[in-house]
């Protein structure tokens, strides 16, 4: 089954290098933080996991970027990631990377495209 697209901010709500938008995935039945964030003109999705121990990476709800705004980073293990491919380029877990999100900017919007093994958790009733 394929899933909706899923709209998780305005176009304009992701400035270059800056802070980022969280969302929630469902993986096995189980909701798991994830965010997207603005580099390089695009915007690019990733779980919310650290690919050396599966921690949260922002050290600040939605900031992800170290200062210089070039590198995403975990605020727990100091790991480096490019933004734009989640290659760890720097810290623990060099050469593994996170998990990347199919992302899709249209119409105004920056929209997550679900696809197997993640899902959307259903949305609660008046959503």
């Amino acid at each position: 089954m394929v899933e909706a697209a899923r709209r998780l901010c305005d176009t304009a709500a992701l400035a270059e290098g800056g802070d980022g938008v969280r969302f929630t995935v469902e993986l096995r039945g189980r909701e798991i933080s994830a965010f997207v964030v603005r580099f390089d003109g695009a915007a690019h999705g990733y779980l919310n996991q650290c690919a050396h121990v599966p921690m949260e990476l922002d050290w600040q709800e939605g900031r992800f970027f170290e200062s210089s705004g070039l590198y995403l980073m975990c605020a727990t293990h100091g790991a480096i990631y490019a933004p734009d491919t989640g290659l760890c380029v720097g810290g623990p877990c060099r050469g593994a990377a996170l998990v990347k999100l199919r992302i899709e900017e249209r119409d105004g919007g920056v929209y997550w495209l679900p696809e197997f093994p993640y899902a959307a958790p259903a949305l609660a009733a008046g959503s």
